[in-house]
């Protein structure tokens, strides 16, 4: 019996170890910027803002929101979130979009899913 107990334990134990051990994939949001020609725009202004939850005046962290970036020669402006999101958390964020590119402005929404590179595509006119 006492076999059995220790035989369980040990198992129950390594389960635990090898589960806790995961290590957290990348949380990237991915903002492409094209004209109404469809072509990527380099160079233009991103925006991502947090918009709250709840009535409360607190409810968006300041510290992180908004997040800014400026496309590169391929029109992706690129976001991490590695620091925004812990294992084990729900979701991580549902954010609006602003672009400006030149007089030109485009908006968007992009849903940053764990784990995962999010891609979304926001078309300037």
């Amino acid at each position: 019996m006492s076999r059995f107990v220790l035989f369980c334990s040990l198992v129950l134990f390594s389960f635990i170890t090898i589960v806790s051990c995961r290590k957290k994939e990348d949380t990237i949001a991915v903002v492409i910027v094209k004209n109404n020609a469809n072509q990527t725009i380099s160079g233009a202004s991103v925006l991502l803002k947090a918009q709250g939850t709840t009535s409360e005046p607190n409810s968006i962290n300041t510290d992180i929101y908004p997040m800014s970036g400026v496309t590169n020669a391929q029109g992706r402006a690129t976001f991490d979130f590695n620091d925004v999101y812990q294992l084990g958390q729900a979701g991580v964020a549902v954010l609006s979009i602003e672009v400006v590119a030149g007089s030109e402005t485009g908006q968007g929404v992009i849903k940053v899913e764990q784990e995962q590179t999010t891609e979304e595509i926001v078309f300037v006119f």
